[in-house]
């Protein structure tokens, strides 16, 4: 099926959304609208909406000067073998020690390298995502640091490939879980294709309400990669089910919502120890005294 694209330029992210809010007004109505900023340091900030009709370009053109952004450039999609494509286009990452990669990279593996397949039709958390990405720079660290934890939790796993890469460089107990049945089953598949069954216990549960995530309580480590307002939810649990000493790694964060996170946080007893900026997305590194 024909699909059509819609995207344009303007500065700063207010304007960019309300640009993008008016853009799910246009009939034919697109069927997904996409609001983010180039991350060339600009401040420029690109508005693009998805389209199975093709779009009214007059009604385009009158909202592209109303909100003062580049004319809209309209594109023409053929169908396309999406998986196939991205399969052929997604470069491996490097994070320091690890690797993650899909199968038609195996071979590609640096020598010392800590391998960690995700093939591109899985769900979120491929290593590309600057959250991913910062959370495994993050890990890296505290291997780097001598960090030895013997109970690891990641929480919201979607891939699994954070409580992969700790079960890969630690001989630690590592339970994976997340609200969407379908993301556990993605990560049991995940474990299964890295010759890792049984190494990361997966589980749907919603932040620490499971049993065996209760047993398995207090952490050394913790990631929790999700979005700002579950971090800040979850805060009291996550802290009491830290062990004295354990680390948390935060992340899902965008920079401008990083300083309310390391508040919260803060203020129930943990240190920040690092914080990275990768594009719009900020990683955080708690200890608990």
């Amino acid at each position: 099926m024909t699909t059509f694209t819609a995207l344009t330029t303007l500065p700063g992210k207010a304007p960019a959304e309300r640009l993008g809010a008016a853009l799910e007004n246009l009939a034919p109505e697109p069927t997904g609208v996409g609001v983010f900023e180039v991350e060339d340091g600009s401040g420029t900030w690109e508005v693009g909406g998805y389209f199975i009709e093709a779009p009214d370009e007059t009604q385009l053109a009158l909202l592209a000067a109303a909100f003062g952004a580049k004319p809209f450039a309209v594109s023409e999609i053929p169908e396309t073998d999406w998986v196939a494509k991205v399969r052929r286009e997604l470069t491996p990452v490097e994070a320091g020690r690890f690797f993650v990669h899909g199968g038609h990279d195996a071979d590609k593996v640096p020598e010392g390298a800590v391998p960690l397949l995700i093939e591109a039709a899985m769900a979120f958390g491929t290593g590309h995502h600057g959250t991913t990405l910062g959370c495994l720079r993050a890990l890296d660290r505290l291997v780097t640091d001598q960090v030895a934890p013997r109970s690891v939790a990641d929480i919201g796993c979607g891939t699994a490939v954070l409580g992969m890469a700790a079960a890969r460089v630690y001989p630690a107990r590592v339970i994976a879980s997340d609200i969407d049945p379908v993301a556990v089953e993605v990560a049991e598949a995940n474990l299964a294709a890295n010759g890792m069954d049984g190494a990361v216990r997966c589980v749907v549960a919603a932040g620490f309400d499971h049993p065996e995530l209760a047993a398995l309580a207090p952490f050394d480590l913790i990631f929790a990669n999700i979005l700002k307002g579950p971090l800040i939810d979850l805060a009291p649990d996550l802290t009491g089910a830290l062990a004295e000493g354990g680390h948390v790694i935060l992340s899902g964060i965008l920079n401008d919502q990083a300083a309310e996170l390391r508040a919260t946080y803060e203020a129930l007893g943990l240190t920040t120890r690092h914080h990275e900026e990768i594009g719009e997305w900020s990683t955080l590194t708690l200890r608990k005294p």
